[in-house]
């Protein structure tokens, strides 16, 4: 039994030797306009960690409804405190504050090595998220 759980440990500490941690502020504005997350775009590997940093008040992170990767579990962190997620499925989310997403306060994580260009948005991302998250495509190519 304990060649097994040995094993099974030794499996997984390479991924979490080489996970990292990357910190994404929460902003009334910066650079790319109002009510922005910066980075307003990251890329990933599979296990690495986004901390999001309560930066300015009013603000959380939170998926994209329909807007994640097959399998990846939503998530939603409370108004004014920091939240840490763990990416493990590749492939594309989208991230919103609850309370700015008309106002287009999104961002995109990248999990794994997919192109930008082929990201799909479903269908009923709000126009003001569609608009930053064109832009953010366009930044990041």
């Amino acid at each position: 039994m304990r060649s097994i759980f040995a094993a099974a440990l030794l499996a997984v500490l390479p991924i979490v030797a080489h996970a990292e941690t990357f910190e994404v502020e929460m902003l009334n504005g910066n650079a790319t306009g109002g009510m922005a997350f910066e980075p307003d775009f990251v890329s990933l590997k599979p296990g690495d960690t986004v901390k999001f940093l309560a930066t300015q008040r009013g603000h959380n992170a939170a998926t994209i409804k329909d807007f994640l990767p097959e399998g990846a579990t939503p998530f939603k962190g409370k108004i004014n405190q920091e939240i840490e997620v763990t990416f493990t499925e590749e492939g594309f989310y989208g991230i919103m504050c609850t309370p700015h997403y008309d106002m287009g306060m999104v961002m995109v994580v990248r999990v794994g090595d997919t192109p930008l260009t082929k990201m799909k948005l479903p269908e009923d991302v709000r126009p003001g998220a569609v608009r930053r998250i064109e832009k953010i495509v366009e930044r990041n190519q």
